[in-house]
């Protein structure tokens, strides 16, 4: 059984997930506006990934028999300086639900809650994913400067992702 503290804890990162994926869709949104539309595919599936990330959240308080109460999702961010600067906030982000993980991951410990400690293992792996692909970017930005054609290739390249296989 868990405790309330630990299914607070659970609920306030499905909450965390579920704005993830609002954000990146926002931010996919914002690269279509644009015309860059290899990024907004790249976030488009970001958004979807991130979703599929709030489910395994859903589902697991509902194994462990604890009650799933969904928050209000708060309205993100709709422009963005340039596409760096939004990827630039896509990594600040990154690193953001890593504290959130994180910090989730220590409370099961302390809290001797060998199942959710388990099942967080998964997203502490995830987010160092998460947050070397960001800052990869974020550097391929920095590296292109603003030459217009670079930005093209990027933007094709970005679009070469593949589905969330999770």
């Amino acid at each position: 059984m868990v405790s309330k503290k630990m299914e607070s804890a659970l609920n306030k990162q499905l909450n965390e997930e579920l704005y993830s994926s609002y954000l990146y869709l926002s931010m996919s949104a914002y690269f279509e506006d644009q015309n860059l539309s290899g990024m907004a595919q790249w976030m488009k599936l970001q958004s979807d990934e991130e979703h599929i990330h709030a489910m395994k959240f859903y589902e697991f308080l509902i194994r462990i028999g604890a009650r799933v109460q969904l928050d209000k999702i708060n309205k993100p961010q709709e422009n963005w300086k340039s596409p760096m600067d939004a990827f630039e906030n896509a990594y600040e982000h990154e690193k953001f639900i890593t504290k959130c993980i994180n910090k989730l991951t220590d409370l099961a410990v302390a809290e001797k809650d060998h199942a959710s400690s388990t099942f967080l293992h998964w997203f502490v792996d995830e987010q160092i994913e998460e947050e070397s692909v960001a800052n990869d970017i974020v550097q391929s930005f920095k590296m292109i400067g603003e030459s217009k054609s670079a930005l093209f290739m990027l933007d094709r390249e970005l679009g070469r992702r593949g589905a969330a296989q999770q």
